[in-house]
């Protein structure tokens, strides 16, 4: 395997890693932002309130998004077998 084969290969496992994280990441940052700016606009500092809906809203999108993120790593999987068994 060549120096630009593996670069290629490890820019391929960062965009998989970005595919496989983002959702779950970016449906916390949305809840928390939803979260923080209703704390402000009604001046309730619980501590709680910040918590749960993060944790419920990033659990059920991993239900959601479980295929999609199985099948990302799963293609990825395969290609990394596939070029050890050809490059060696």
């Amino acid at each position: 395997m060549t120096e630009s084969e593996l670069i290629d290969l490890a820019r391929s496992g960062m965009l998989v890693m970005v595919k496989v994280a983002a959702p779950p990441l970016l449906a916390g940052l949305a809840i928390g932002l939803l979260v923080s700016l209703f704390q402000a606009l009604t001046q309730i500092q619980e501590m709680t309130l910040t918590f749960v809906p993060k944790v419920l809203t990033v659990l059920l999108v991993l239900l959601i998004f479980l295929p999609f993120m199985l099948h990302t790593l799963f293609d990825f999987t395969h290609l990394v077998i596939d070029r050890a068994i050809a490059g060696g």
